[in-house]
């Protein structure tokens, strides 16, 4: 190996993960730097600014641990919005000293490993080039939008964007015709949105979504500073959890209460809001179809109860479940099913209502035209790969993690790939990202990999690699995890199973707690499944 490259790392991506990953290697001596194409940090809260973006975990346990961070900040509301987070981030770097570190509003162009010298050679968007001796792509699990193909989408007249790519400067509903395709999360906010606002608000869904009761609330500066004293075991408990909460899953059968006891279970669960009713419930639900018939059918009449048309209940909360409830990420919602009493809101089953085509002026379909002003493409993501897969990363001999992983994701505990030396990534494949609360994953992960470099530095290694027998172990693992449980029961994004084409896997670890555990017997083994070298 010959030359010293300019930095010892460079972090590509301005999320949770990456915001903790520059200031936990700054803080440990390493020259890194980082790069974003958005303008401002936040991750997915600087594209997510499509009306009523806003997370889906409360706060506290959406902040970072860093009692620099959340000592003199306080919240809104119990679930903040992306101007809010976009706030919050502002708020850590400035705190984290990170500006000095940090290319904003550049794309990382290509990024190629040089053999000889033993690093990557990297190339941004506005011409710069550097060279860096660990490459930590941090790009999320939501960073490539999917658009289905939809025949005249092109020729459409008015304003049609993705939620993932809608214009800062925002677009007005204000009495008109608006078209929602799509019913995730992002589906679902829009339209409580557009539902106040607009003329005419026409949803189209294919899956029915299972949403839980958001249970928003405003937060006092009084009552936050009251709780900020036990902030630092709500943080210790969210790294004990299975999805990086301080919510503990009832640790029994639900088949094993009596219906009494399991409907006041459910109802406690319920009345939480949030992510209590799925990650909290009894320890079945997500393995055993029984046990998870019955927290669908108790969210099914709960549902129903707000929904005065019977033909609109059978079609957003059917008699028998689309899916096993859980195995995909519910949405959370606030006003959703009642906006379907409004008469300026109509549901469209596509199972029964095929769109054909997208016209200048409207959808067509099966049955017939509407007229809209305006599309929402609430379409979801090629979740969890596709974000790397698009960029132009070649290691090993020029071959790309597209190749790599033409059959499906295969990594080193979610961290490494064979063929990619002196790469990691944080909040990628067969990590618990997913599965978990964004911050949580990000310190968990931030931290191993930190002190994964830390090792490579003390021990004089300049170099690694994921073996690929570690590949196969890591993934027969996860698919062993997946064959017991309910998870593969749906055409998800967790599956892969949302993008046509695209390799069926359970993509992420489904227990950060677990995931923590195995990490860490790794490290102690010496970092087994890395060949290290000089």
């Amino acid at each position: 190996m010959t030359g010293v490259p300019d930095i010892d790392a460079l972090v590509i991506g301005a999320g949770f993960s990456g915001i903790y990953l520059l200031g936990k290697l700054r803080e440990n001596g390493f020259n890194v730097r980082l790069v974003d194409a958005a303008a401002e940090p936040g991750g997915i809260w600087y594209w997510n600014c499509y009306p009523g973006a806003r997370v889906d975990s409360h706060v506290p346990i959406y902040e970072f641990s860093d009692e620099r961070v959340w000592r003199d900040w306080t919240w809104s509301e119990r679930f903040p919005g992306w101007r809010e987070l976009r706030r919050y981030f502002r708020h850590a770097c400035d705190v984290l000293d990170l500006w000095p570190a940090m290319t904003l509003g550049v794309r990382m162009r290509s990024a190629v490993f040089d053999e000889h010298a033993g690093f990557w050679r990297v190339e941004l968007a506005d011409g710069e080039r550097l060279t860096t001796r660990y490459l930590l792509p941090c790009t999320g699990f939501a960073a490539k939008a999917y658009i289905p193909s939809l025949s005249g989408l092109d020729s459409f007249a008015g304003p049609a964007h993705h939620t993932a790519h809608w214009p800062q400067e925002g677009i007005d509903f204000g009495g008109k015709r608006v078209a929602i395709i799509g019913t995730g999360a992002s589906g679902v906010q829009v339209a409580q949105e557009a539902a106040r606002e607009a003329a005419q608000l026409t949803i189209y869904q294919r899956t029915p979504i299972l949403a839980l009761p958001m249970r928003q609330r405003p937060l006092t500066a009084a009552e936050q500073e009251q709780a900020k004293p036990g902030y630092p075991e709500i943080f210790r408990q969210r790294r004990l959890s299975s999805g990086g909460f301080e919510i503990l899953r009832l640790d029994q059968s639900a088949l094993e209460v009596s219906s009494e006891e399991r409907t006041a279970a459910f109802e406690r669960l319920w009345a939480a809001g949030g992510f209590h009713y799925w990650v909290g419930n009894y320890a079945d639900i997500l393995v055993d179809e029984r046990a998870n018939r019955l927290a669908y059918d108790f969210w099914r009449d709960k549902v129903r109860e707000r929904i005065t048309d019977p033909a609109l209940q059978e079609k957003l909360a059917p008699s028998d479940p689309p899916h096993p409830f859980g195995v995909k990420r519910p949405s959370l919602e606030q006003t959703y099913y009642d906006i379907f009493n409004q008469p300026n809101v109509e549901l469209v089953d596509l199972r029964e209502e095929p769109i054909e085509r997208i016209l200048p002026d409207g959808i067509a379909t099966s049955v017939g035209e509407r007229r809209h002003d305006v599309l929402v493409l609430a379409t979801g993501f090629d979740a969890v790969t596709g974000g790397l897969m698009q960029m132009d990363i070649r290691g090993r001999g020029g071959a790309t993690l597209a190749h790599a992983w033409g059959e499906g994701a295969r990594t080193h505990l979610g961290y490494a790939v064979s063929g990619f030396p002196n790469m990691v990534f944080l909040y990628g494949p067969q990590s618990p990202s997913g599965f978990s609360n964004g911050p949580t994953a990000a310190e968990v992960q931030g931290d191993w990999v930190v002190r994964f470099l830390e090792h490579l530095r003390t021990g004089g290694w300049s170099r690694f690699e994921a073996e690929p027998d570690a590949h196969a172990a890591w993934a027969r693992h996860i698919d062993e995890i997946a064959a017991m449980t309910l998870f593969p029961r749906a055409d998800s994004w967790y599956m892969g199973a949302n993008i046509p084409g695209k390799p069926r896997q359970l993509l992420n670890y489904p227990s950060v707690v677990g995931y923590a555990e195995i990490c860490d017997a790794v490290a102690e083994a010496g970092y087994s499944g890395f060949r290290l070298s000089a």
